[in-house]
Parts: structure tokens; sequence; C-alpha cells
């Protein structure tokens, strides 16, 4: 697929200048600054430095003050606690925190995560039934909550209070907890609305040391827990993220928490930890035990001190992991090839498949799969008690939600954010609700939207790149959704003469290049799954690339190495 390149706003020049005389830095690393809303030398001391005195002050929160409070009385009357919360990575990695922190002071007090196939997302009937019968008094929702209006009525008249920690979109009514606390309520004036649901567990945790005189440092100690669910959880890496994930990070690669070491070692990772490898190697089996078969069993590993327990359930959830890449790559192969031969969705600006026999837990890996390979909105559903049910992910800056919400009165439920969401409905309305969702998406999308947009920083030379310049890059870590890593453009290289095809199949391309019209160093690159662009490299002739600059070590000797998104013949208008 034609992937269309984007240059991104260039910074205003003068502030640019400013700030390179300010930080001693060169224009470009100063435009990349600018470009992230960063425009003297204090705001970029905080950038690059950031500091956990930086964090927001908790009580600007809604609600905050009540949650505070009813956790205080629950501890000083010594009450019967349940810590609840979703099955995937931020719900377990919120509970884990929560249970942490609260378990040496409360000797009543367990977790519940709802089992995927029984009860579904968020607060269930079922999980308030638990807690009632089970004498708990309070529950304190982590990660879901802000919809469940029904649930939470129900609860109250059974006698339970709920203290709800969410950060998904409420819709116009809030469940009447003892406390709701989610940045993006109305009413709630908290400065930062893109915490993870752990983050919010964390804030309620940070205004319960400061009520109580508490050393926040207890609390820092947990921050492992909080980058892992800001990296799975794929909000985004600014602001008070940027700070979480900054310290979470560093506690992560110098002294995890027992569960999470346990988890590197099945992951295999070596080496200094980063964003990429939460989300790509930790996440995702963090998710497994709650897609194949229970939550449950990430929050016992992350809590868990006993070796040979950690080891079990080590090796469990990494055989959960294998079945999962099994079910995903089956099932991604079946849909793929209904969708070819149908052709009922030649055409079309969206796709929406159904197949009762297809398995829950990896529909939302799978409606992941079919975006990226179609590059359209797409929802995945299967059978689950009776309904049909599943997961859906969007393209570009295309919302998602708002075109799901305006097919709400066909489904029971939904829920999500822009660009991902999970929804339910009645088996008989799977097929108004593909054509619905295919008429909102074909009125609102744009064609730039349906086509695979790779954002540049800037252009520059090859000659502009040391290792100097890659070690201010790294300072643009943590890297992630709106600090991205910079990408950029350099246009007329050349092949220096060792261009080759690799891989198993020849389908990556290793790179030797070189600037046309410079005498400058030859650079390596590697193009993954680029080896069609080969042929037209081999004439000698200039083309442009797009990519970001990397580190390769090879026989023990580090070198750079550009990672190149894209190839294309020269084409000088305006990108």
């Amino acid at each position: 697929m034609q992937k269309h390149w984007k240059l991104k706003k260039q910074a205003d020049i003068n502030e640019s200048k400013h700030l390179s005389a300010s930080l001693n830095v060169d224009m470009t690393v100063a435009n990349l600054l600018v470009q992230r809303g960063i425009k003297t030398f204090s705001e970029a001391r905080s950038f690059f430095r950031p500091k956990l005195s930086d964090l927001h002050d908790p009580f600007l929160m809604k609600d905050m003050d009540k949650a505070v409070e009813r956790i205080k009385r629950a501890i000083e009357n010594n009450e019967k606690v349940l810590i609840y919360g979703d099955y995937d990575v931020d719900g377990t990695t919120s509970v884990a925190l929560m249970y942490s922190f609260l378990r040496s002071r409360l000797s009543n007090i367990d977790y519940y995560i709802p089992n995927r196939y029984l009860e579904g997302y968020g607060v269930s009937t079922m999980g308030i039934d638990y807690a009632a019968s089970n004498n708990f008094s309070l529950v304190i929702v982590l990660d879901c909550g802000i919809k469940a209006v029904d649930k939470i009525a129900y609860a109250k008249q059974l006698g339970l209070d709920f203290i709800i920690c969410d950060h998904h979109n409420p819709d116009e009514k809030i469940p009447d907890a003892v406390a709701v606390l989610d940045p993006k309520q109305p009413g709630c004036n908290y400065p930062f609305k893109d915490l993870s649901g752990c983050g919010v567990g964390f804030k309620l945790l940070q205004g319960y040391c400061q009520n109580q005189g508490i050393d926040e440092e207890i609390i820092y100690d947990l921050l492992d827990l909080v980058v892992v669910s800001i990296a799975s959880d794929i909000v985004p890496l600014v602001g008070e993220n940027r700070v979480l994930a900054y310290f979470g990070l560093q506690k992560l690669n110098s002294n995890p928490s027992v569960g999470l070491k346990t988890l590197i070692k099945c992951a295999g990772i070596e080496g200094e930890i980063k964003i990429n490898d939460i989300v790509f190697k930790l996440g995702p089996r963090l998710n497994a035990s709650g897609r194949i078969e229970h939550g449950k069993k990430s929050v016992k590993l992350l809590l868990a001190h006993d070796a040979q327990e950690l080891n079990e359930l080590g090796d469990e959830i990494n055989s959960y992991n294998e079945i999962r890449k099994t079910l995903d790559r089956d099932i991604t192969q079946e849909a793929l090839e209904m969708i070819a031969k149908s052709g009922f969705y030649e055409g079309h600006k969206s796709t929406v498949i159904y197949n009762r026999d297809w398995h829950k837990g990896v529909v939302g890996i799978v409606a992941s799969r079919l975006t990226e390979f179609y590059y359209r909105p797409t929802v995945v559903l299967t059978e689950s008690n009776g309904m049909a049910t599943g997961s859906a992910r969007s393209v570009g800056d295309f919302d998602l939600y708002e075109a799901i919400g305006a097919c709400s009165n066909l489904l029971d439920s939904y829920g999500g954010h822009m660009y991902a969401a999970g929804l339910s409905m009645k088996l008989e309305n799977v097929a108004e609700f593909s054509r619905r969702f295919e008429q909102v998406v074909r009125e609102s999308i744009t064609d730039e939207q349906l086509m695979k947009t790779i954002e540049i920083d800037a252009r520059i030379s090859l000659a502009d790149i040391s290792p100097k310049f890659l070690r201010l890059l790294r300072q643009f870590e943590p890297f992630g959704p709106h600090n991205m890593m910079p990408v950029f453009i350099t246009e007329n290289v050349l092949d220096h003469g060792l261009s080759k095809a690799v891989g198993k199949n020849n389908e990556h391309l290793k790179l030797d290049l070189m600037e046309a019209n410079r005498s400058s160093a030859i650079f390596c690159g590697i193009a993954f799954s680029q080896s069609q662009h080969l042929e037209m490299i081999k004439q000698y002739l200039p083309f442009d690339i797009c990519y970001v600059v990397t580190e390769n070590e090879y026989r023990g000797k580090t070198y750079l190495q550009l990672n190149v998104k894209d190839i294309r013949k020269p084409d000088h208008s305006e990108i």
C-alpha cells in the first residue's frame, strides 16, 4: 500500500534560533523541541529532566477528597475491602498497585478480576454479588466503572460502597458512587486528562499519602507497574504520563518488583528495557492470561514473592501467550480469506466481520491486524453468551468512538476512545450495524485518513547525523504517542553499492547509503519488508528515504543505523 509522507509544521524560525542558542543545540534539535511545545530553557529542562515534584496535586481531581476519606475510614475500622479491575494490562497492574499498598494496612483485603467470557468488560453483576455475599463493605474499581450507572445503583441497594478510578470517556450520567475519579468527567478540573487507569489509581494513593503525612517514596516504588500500564494502554507520553513513565522505567531497569522481574526473564529481554519492550513483550504476556484463561493469573504473578510460585506462574503465562499467538495468526488468516473471497467489502471504507466461532480473547488483536492490512476502520465480532461482541480499531485520526456512538441504538453496550473500542449487540443487529457503520464512516472519513501516513519531523542531510546527534535524540525518550521517535527525510540518496535483500524470504533490505552530490560518510540502513524497492535502488539513480536514527551492535561494535520507514523516487513537490 502506498504511503503518504506528511511533513509536520515546522517551528517558528525565531523561536528555534532562541532555543538553539539558550540550550547550545543545533537547529534541528531546537525545531523538534518547539514542535513539541517546548520553547524556553525552563520548559526544556523540565522535558529533559523530569522531576516527581512536577506531578500535579492529586486533590485537583474531582472527588479525590471523598475517595481518600472513605479509604481512611475503611482502614480505621478494618473493613473488608475488594480491589476490582479490568482483565487487561492496565486493569491488572492497577489492581496490583492498589493491593500492594493497602495489604499492609488492611487485614481483610482481596482482589477481583472479572472473567472475560462469563462477565464481560467492566463492573459485573456477578462481581457485585461476590462482594456482597462475602461481606465486603468497600469496592475500589480500577480502569473501568465510569459507565456502570445501573450496576452501581444495584450495588448501593446491597449496601456496598464503591470508589471508581477510571480514565475512559463517560456517558452523560455518572455512577452514583461514593467517589468517582476520572479526569474526563464533567466538572473535573484536573489539568492532565490522559492518565492510564493505573495512573488514576496512583493519584489516589498519592492523595492518601499526602493526607496521612506518609512519605511518597513508598508509592514511587510502585512506578514500575505504572509505566507498564502507560506503555501497554497506548496513552499519550506527554505531561504527567512522561514523568511517571520516566521514573517507572528507571525502577523497571534498576530494581523491578519480583513479579515483573520474572516476566522480563520470561520475555527474554536483555539490556535496557524501553517502552517498545513493554508494548511488544511484557504487555502481551500480561494480557494473554485474561485472553486465554483468567486475568487473575497476571495479578497473582505481579503480587507473588515465592520463587517457585513465580516460576510456575511465569511459565503458565508464557504458555498462554503462545496459545494467543497461534489463535491470532490462524484467525487473522481466516478473516483475510473471508474478506477476499466474499467480494462484499469491495469499495467499502470500513470492515465489520463476524464469525461465531472465533476466540473472544483475540478479536481485538485481529481487528488491529485487519486495520493494518486494509487500512480502514474495522470491527471484528464473535458470539459470546448469546450476543455478538468484539473490538474495533481506527485509522489515522478518525474518531472511531464517535462513529460507533452514531450506531448506539443498535448496541447493548460500547466503550473506549478515539482509536479503539469494545462493543456488543444482539446477533440479529449485526447486519444492520455493518450497514449503518459503513454509512457513518463513508460520510465522515477523508481520503487522507484512509491512506497510511508517515509523519515526518524534519528534512535533514545525512551529514547532520552523528553520535552526538543520536545522544540528543535519546534524551527525548521515553517515546510514545504525542512524543514519537523523530522521523526524518533525506532526499537524493544513492546506493553505495552494497545494498541487498536479506531475511528468510529476502523480504527486507540491508542498505548502504550515501548522499548524492556530497562527499559524506556512508550510512548503513535497514528497511523491513521493503525488498520491492531493490530494483529501483540498484539503478544507481537518486531516491528519497524517510527514517529514524538508531544504533546497531554487531560483533561487539556499535554503529549508527538508519531504520528506513519508506523509500520513494524523488518527489520535490511539497509533502
